[in-house]
């Protein structure tokens, strides 16, 4: 079994052929379903959700730090919205742990590691890039509506810029301007990744295959799709008002829910491979520190 699903991933990527993975349309009630199941995950294992996504936190304080020279205050906001474009690249380790959750195997910390050894991790590096670029290209275009309207001048301080962009009428125009056009870059995101990577990492899709995937997907539950789009951007606000700190709490148990929502779309493998049972965890003593820390090195030691 194993054998041939090796051969239809060499001869998807050497003779160009698409797959096609089954969908299924979805309801509201599913994305409530993939959030507590979610939830769960998250409730199972915090510490090893939070370990993977401190980074945002840490960046929000960064950023926030930055904002007190004033010099990058314009782009505080489309910088938090940003998150939202390049989240489902970042969540791949959390896909990995619920992926190893729903099997019933003990989940541990640095589990969400080994998603960098999985068959399809170069075409999700593929997608991530792609993300990146739409994310870079997103502060870019932000910068260039804020400079249209405002100049080159820099807000004297935090009162100040609030001042201008809450009660003038260009101000009005910043907002809406630049939601509407980070709408459309949410959008864009949301259609090519709303279960690419989970595809990658179940099925070792290709990043081609995997954002036609995401785009039927998207065609099939419009409402569905636009309603998790949604709850997503709500979110992620929520959990960047106090200093983007709540970003560690909602930013796993959205990697975790992205899962659930993925195994509710998308048909499972009719011809799943083989795969090996995991290894023992086994005894650890105070002797082998500092190896227990990389517990991967000691994998093959049988």
């Amino acid at each position: 079994m194993a054998t041939l699903y090796s051969h239809d991933l060499i001869r998807r990527h050497v003779f160009g052929e698409a797959a096609s993975y089954p969908i299924r349309k979805i309801s509201l009630s599913d994305l409530t379903d993939a959030l507590r199941l979610g939830w769960e995950d998250f409730q199972a294992m915090p510490s090893h959700a939070i370990v993977v996504c401190v980074i945002y936190p840490v960046l929000g304080l960064v950023l926030f730090r930055m904002v007190l020279g004033y010099s990058v205050l314009p782009l505080l906001f489309p910088l938090a919205a940003g998150f939202a474009l390049i989240g489902p690249f970042a969540a791949i380790g959390l896909y990995e742990l619920s992926r190893r959750r729903e099997r019933g195997e003990e989940v541990g910390a640095w589990d969400a590691i080994k998603v960098l050894r999985a068959p399809s991790f170069g075409a999700m590096l593929e997608l991530g890039v792609l993300l990146l670029v739409l994310f870079g290209a997103w502060i870019g275009v932000a910068n260039a509506i804020y400079v249209t309207i405002f100049g080159h001048a820099p807000a004297a301080s935090i009162p100040d810029f609030a001042t201008r962009v809450l009660t003038t009428p260009e101000g009005w125009s910043l907002i809406i301007v630049g939601c509407g056009v980070g709408f459309l870059f949410a959008v864009v995101a949301l259609c090519v990744s709303v279960v690419s990577f989970p595809l990658m990492l179940d099925r070792h899709a290709t990043a081609i295959d995997a954002i036609r995937t995401s785009l039927r997907v998207v065609a099939a539950n419009p409402v569905a799709m636009a309603a998790w789009g949604l709850i997503v951007a709500a979110l992620l606000v929520i959990g960047s008002i106090p200093l983007f700190v709540g970003l560690a709490v909602v930013l796993p148990v959205l990697g975790h829910a992205t899962w659930h929502l993925y195994r509710r779309v998308v048909e499972p493998n009719p011809n799943p491979p083989d795969e090996p049972p995991p290894p023992p965890k086994g005894k650890r003593y105070a002797a082998d520190f500092p190896a227990n820390l990389f517990p991967w090195s000691r994998e093959g030691e049988q």
